[in-house]
């Protein structure tokens, strides 16, 4: 340790003080930043051979309980349902529960729906486009890394939150994401935590950090539809189904050059631009604390162990944690199977999506993309769900320009109603569906612009 190091901490009180910070940031680092053989190194059959801890913990909880995730589904879903309903005849004194359960009009429908739908995939009985391979069982299918994930995540997110890694970082690198993207330094680590784990945890990190205060409004929103990234092992299944596998640095600095472009574009433009700079319930901003004096390492161990010595007991993370798996389970999983079963549907079993997509016809002709009139749907069907697109141009008849380009823009939207979508808009952060539907055509039509010319150097 330096002499610079030294006098830090002798500044900060004690040794036992800069542990508080270290300890569990160095478990969070591990946990949902640093990516390990984990698979290998326990020699695990089924589980990814590099992950993050969090991920192959939840790996593992789903190999453990997979069998079961159905009737948990059923149970949880079903439960939500009846639970809202009961809310609506009875006083319920809890506060806790009174938020989760009595909600309005919207939301209850659409755990209602849930339900139904539920019971109709678990027993198979009911319309083919609800209970199809293509359609409810798809969204079931998506249920156990969501349920193992949250439940996983709901105890550990203190680690990165409130022990001083993220102001340890965020201080690091501050200036350069406030020039760049108007958002505090620390939104790196949810955007870590996205591209190494799951858009999923990132969402959660964020809207956690928002109504801690350490976002506002118009910071979350940009963060949670710039920095919420597909993640890399999934990419790698996109590309594997694409064929592209032997070429996945360039698909896969594409989909990163796409995403940068968005991010400095996006918060600039309508509708970001117009997110007002208030914070969750007028909390106090927490403002990133810089100074020159003593170098950024100096500043940023001192940020990071001040708000390690007002961390949490841990009687309260378990407290919290679980109340915030019940809120999610309870509240998004429902609606996950309601809105992706409904998304869908819509995109297998109707033309929607084809008569929407007669204008990128013209725009895919224009950029000389071979299969202009297939593809086109491809495009916009991406707002439903990231994996669908690459199913729909993976057979023989497409060009490899067209499944290229196909293949990284659906990756670099972003904004699906199977996942992140709902997780957005069952959260705290105030952005709503329409919202939702401009953000995904504006980054559609900028990711386009970088990946064709990139498309068209490589093919």
């Amino acid at each position: 340790m330096n002499i610079e190091q030294n006098y830090t901490l002798k500044q900060t009180g004690s040794i036992s003080k800069f542990l508080k910070f270290f300890i569990p940031s160095l478990l969070g680092l591990f946990l949902f930043i640093i990516p390990l053989p984990f698979g290998k190194i326990f020699n695990v059959s089924g589980v990814s051979p590099v992950n993050i801890g969090v991920g192959f913990i939840s790996e593992l909880l789903k190999l453990a309980i997979g069998d079961y995730i159905p009737t948990i589904c059923l149970v949880i879903i079903v439960l939500s349902a009846s639970l809202s309903l009961m809310a609506k005849c009875i006083n319920i004194k809890n506060e806790f529960l009174k938020n989760i359960l009595d909600v309005s009009a919207f939301w209850l429908f659409f755990r209602v729906v849930g339900a139904v739908f539920m019971i109709m995939i678990y027993f198979n009985v009911g319309p083919e486009f609800i209970i199809s391979e293509d359609t409810g069982h798809v969204i079931l299918g998506i249920m156990p890394s969501l349920i193992a994930l949250f439940l996983i995540a709901g105890f550990l997110l203190p680690l990165v939150l409130d022990f001083g890694l993220m102001d340890f970082f965020g201080t690091m690198i501050s200036k350069f994401m406030k020039t760049l993207f108007l958002v505090p330094g620390r939104a790196a680590v949810d955007t870590l935590s996205s591209w190494l784990g799951d858009a999923t945890l990132g969402i959660m990190i964020t809207n956690t950090q928002y109504k801690q205060g350490f976002y506002n409004k118009k910071e979350s929103c940009i963060i949670a539809v710039c920095f919420s990234l597909v993640s890399l092992p999934f990419s790698t299944v996109i590309a594997d189904q694409l064929g592209f596998m032997n070429k996945f640095v360039p698909f896969y600095l594409t989909v990163c050059a796409a995403s940068l472009v968005c991010a400095i574009i996006l918060p600039r433009i309508y509708p970001l631009c117009k997110i007002k700079n208030e914070t969750f319930n007028n909390v106090p901003y927490q403002e990133e604390q810089v100074s020159e004096e003593g170098g950024l390492v100096k500043q940023g161990l001192l940020n990071a162990i001040t708000r390690a010595e007002n961390a949490p007991t841990l009687n309260t993370i378990l407290v919290n944690g679980f109340k915030n798996i019940v809120d999610i389970y309870i509240s998004l999983i429902p609606l996950v199977l309601a809105w992706g079963t409904i998304s869908l549907a819509l995109a297998e079993f109707t033309p929607v999506f084809t008569w929407i997509s007669y204008p990128v016809i013209l725009i895919l002709e224009l950029l000389k993309i071979p299969n202009a009139a297939e593809a086109a749907p491809a495009v916009l069907v991406g707002f439903t769900d990231m994996f669908i697109p690459s199913v729909m141009v993976s057979g023989e008849g497409f060009a490899e320009i067209t499944k290229f380009v196909i293949g990284t823009l659906s990756i670099s939207q972003l904004v699906y109603m199977t996942e992140t979508g709902a997780v957005i808009l069952k959260s705290d952060i105030p952005l709503n569906l329409k919202d939702l539907m401009v953000i995904f055509l504006v980054r559609t039509a900028i990711s386009l612009m970088v990946i064709v010319p990139i498309a068209h150097m490589l093919f």
